[in-house]
């Protein structure tokens, strides 16, 4: 019988270590914090448009004609790149997968003018900068003001006015290359 109390109290006793293990690596296992599914799509989103920025600022600096194109797209290049290290920071911290490649109409926006040079280029790439801050603008605004995570709320919140300056510089931009000034 003693033999039978023994087995049995090792028995129960390597159990509960083994169910606290598994409860431990599961717990463990995901490092990242749970997170709001609008703000989950908001870094997703932005990730992806930071990219085609970044993306479309070296195709500005390659295929641009205009000098202020150029210069434009090397500061897009500059900017998102570092917005887009932020947000990856926040995307791994949250358990976030991000887009490694351009998809969706990011990506058509990309091939459509990438297939464009010279003053054409300049010209499309130019209103597409317009409309594309715009709606970051929006979207940006929406998650500073009704976001539900801390850190996707601030990032959100500090590059509102870089996007906003971004904007200034491609409507005048803008303007520069389709013969129209202030």
């Amino acid at each position: 019988m003693n033999t039978y109390k023994h087995f049995v109290f090792h028995g129960t006793t390597l159990a509960l270590v083994l169910c606290a293990a598994v409860a431990f690596g599961a717990e463990s296992k995901s490092s990242g914090e749970k997170i709001a599914k609008d703000d989950a799509d908001f870094i997703k989103d932005a990730a992806g448009g930071g990219m085609m920025e970044v993306q479309l600022g070296k195709a500005a600096q390659e295929q641009g004609s205009k000098s202020q194109v150029k210069e434009f797209g090397r500061r897009m290049q500059k900017d998102h790149s570092k917005a887009n290290d932020a947000l990856k920071k926040i995307a791994a911290k949250k358990d976030v997968k991000i887009p490694t490649e351009l998809e969706g109409k990011q990506k058509s926006t990309f091939d459509k003018l990438t297939k464009l040079r010279g003053d054409e280029f300049d010209r499309e790439y130019m209103s597409s900068m317009v409309d594309d801050h715009r709606e970051d603008i929006q979207k940006f605004q929406k998650e500073a003001d009704n976001g539900k995570d801390s850190d996707v709320k601030k990032f959100a919140k500090d590059h509102l006015p870089i996007l906003k300056k971004h904007l200034e510089l491609a409507e005048q931009t803008q303007k520069q290359v389709s013969g129209k000034t202030k």
